[in-house]
């Protein structure tokens, strides 16, 4: 229904966490920074959300951070503080995002349930927010535990692996590389 058309959500979040330079994990270093920021001090964007549909694109985003991060001096003059209402207001803006984009989503479709997955439904924030928005409508969210949101690389080799044990096999040893490849364009794994 949606497509990242350049940065997905998690790999803005990883991004961002480098810009600022709070390290790695991304994801969970952004949101321990952001629960010591106040709200107000910064204002990002919510990108994409003044057009219809579903398409998300985060690098405006992330260059917004970078910005933001120079307007207080580059990452290794920042303060802790600084750090910290930088991530919350990141944040915000990756939540709210992603909360109006699921809206959507369920209004579209007329679907009462909503599954997140992937590293960034780890967000704790990002789980809130949608509990607060889409609880009102009726809708239920479900997210896997916390130790299973990975990244989407893991689940990818999982998925690879199942259709491996399945019995597919690549034909020749030669490698295709595709940055997206859409699921309607896969086969349906074996049982």
């Amino acid at each position: 229904m949606g497509e990242s058309l350049d940065d997905a959500a998690g790999e803005a979040v990883d991004k961002a966490a480098k810009l600022m330079g709070v390290g790695d994990p991304g994801g969970p270093n952004i949101a321990a920074y952001a629960e010591r920021g106040p709200p107000g001090r910064f204002v990002f964007p919510r990108p994409m959300v003044d057009r219809p549909g579903l398409d998300m694109s985060f690098s405006g985003l992330k260059t917004y951070c970078l910005n933001t991060v120079m307007e207080c001096g580059g990452k290794d003059a920042m303060s802790e503080q600084d750090k910290a209402d930088i991530a919350h207001a990141f944040q915000e803006a990756v939540a709210e995002t992603l909360y109006i984009k699921c809206r959507r989503a369920i209004k579209a479709t007329g679907h009462s349930t909503l599954v997140m997955a992937g590293g960034v439904s780890a967000n704790l924030r990002l789980r809130e927010r949608l509990a607060e928005g889409l609880a009102s409508q009726g809708v239920r969210v479900h997210y896997p535990r916390q130790a299973l949101c990975t990244d989407n690389g893991a689940m990818i080799a999982y998925a690879g692996c199942l259709r491996l044990l399945g019995g597919e096999q690549q034909e020749d040893l030669h490698i295709r590389v595709r940055a997206r490849w859409p699921l309607t364009e896969l086969s349906p794994i074996a049982s």
